[in-house]
């Protein structure tokens, strides 16, 4: 048995949302310098603002500046910062209730080591010198002797409001595919691609899990499928992906292999997009020492018949 694979993998995508009204002041008063919270119908103040009351769900709007300055509630020492958190050293997460707030702010204290940092200690926002209508407009906290700052009355009443927002989503982390997906991976270093059989049912499932998803039981058998297969289902992408050098259009397909009981995700290429159909048949494209197809090409042959693969799609 092949020994098992490990690889880093990053999933990286940006997330685009609307602001509604009220989350669209918080943060352009951010980006004015500029903290606002929303008071509920029984008068407390929360910062961040939400659109309906915890309490009793009912929707508010009535805006309220609170102070830049406040106080430490709880906290916790972050001794090593990993990438894209606010500061580049070592800092402490710290829950912050802003003067005139009744709930805690959660961001970054500069300060120079965990004895320096304490429940109730006294802290002020240290503005980002560039600022756009974001959380990270507040570039974090620091410590602060003075006396509580006097807000400036503002209501949310500003100018050119921040109506959506990007945020950047990233997950780094090391990928084990276990046995059954290692052999697989190793077949198609290869160039051969291997499933597994399952005892009960006896479908061959490319790429295999180790256990049959229909069954439940483990699965052992290695089988050998291919390499041609037949398009089941397809989509034609209309949008350039960042790091992939593809020229749009192009079309992405379920292809059930010969020989396999589950359709997999492929490339069609060598064809022009509008001219990929149900039922075209195809084989993988190997290209340098790439481990797995780069896209799949039609093979010529006739059309496979729709009752084929009908029960793959």
């Amino acid at each position: 048995m092949p020994d098992v694979l490990k690889a880093p993998l990053v999933v990286e995508f940006p997330f685009t949302r609307s602001l509604g009204p009220v989350q669209s002041a918080f943060l352009t008063g951010l980006r004015e310098r500029v903290v606002l919270g929303v008071r509920t119908t029984d008068g407390r103040t929360l910062v961040p603002p939400v659109e309906y009351d915890p309490v009793t769900a009912d929707e508010i709007r009535d805006l309220v500046e609170v102070a830049p300055t406040g106080t430490v509630t709880t906290w916790a020492w972050n001794h090593a910062p990993r990438r894209g958190q606010p500061l580049a050293t070592p800092f402490a997460w710290v829950l912050v209730r802003l003067d005139g707030a009744d709930t805690a702010l959660l961001h970054a204290l500069d300060a120079p080591g965990p004895d320096t940092v304490r429940t109730g200690m006294r802290v002020r926002v240290r503005w980002a010198a560039e600022r756009s209508g974001a959380i990270t407009d507040i570039a974090c906290f620091e410590p602060y002797d003075g006396a509580a700052a006097e807000p400036d009355g503002h209501r949310g009443d500003f100018a050119d409001p921040v109506t959506g927002i990007v945020a950047p989503a990233r997950l780094d982390y090391t990928y084990t595919p276990g046995r059954a997906q290692t052999a697989h991976l190793e077949a198609l270093a290869e160039r051969r691609i291997v499933g597994e059989r399952c005892p009960s049912c006896r479908k061959v499932y490319v790429p295999p899990r180790g256990a049959c998803p229909t069954c439940g039981v483990a699965t052992s058998e290695q089988v050998e499928v291919g390499p041609r297969g037949t398009v089941t289902t397809f989509c034609v992408v209309n949008i350039k992906a960042r790091g992939l050098d593809i020229e749009v259009p192009y079309v992405y397909a379920h292809i059930a292999l010969d020989g396999a009981d589950l359709a997999l995700h492929g490339r069609i290429g060598g064809i022009p997009y509008d001219q990929v159909r149900m039922g075209l048949r195809v084989e993988p494209v190997w290209t340098g020492g790439a481990r797995h197809p780069d896209h799949y090409r039609p093979t010529g042959e006739p059309d496979a018949d729709y009752d084929t693969y009908r029960e793959l799609l």
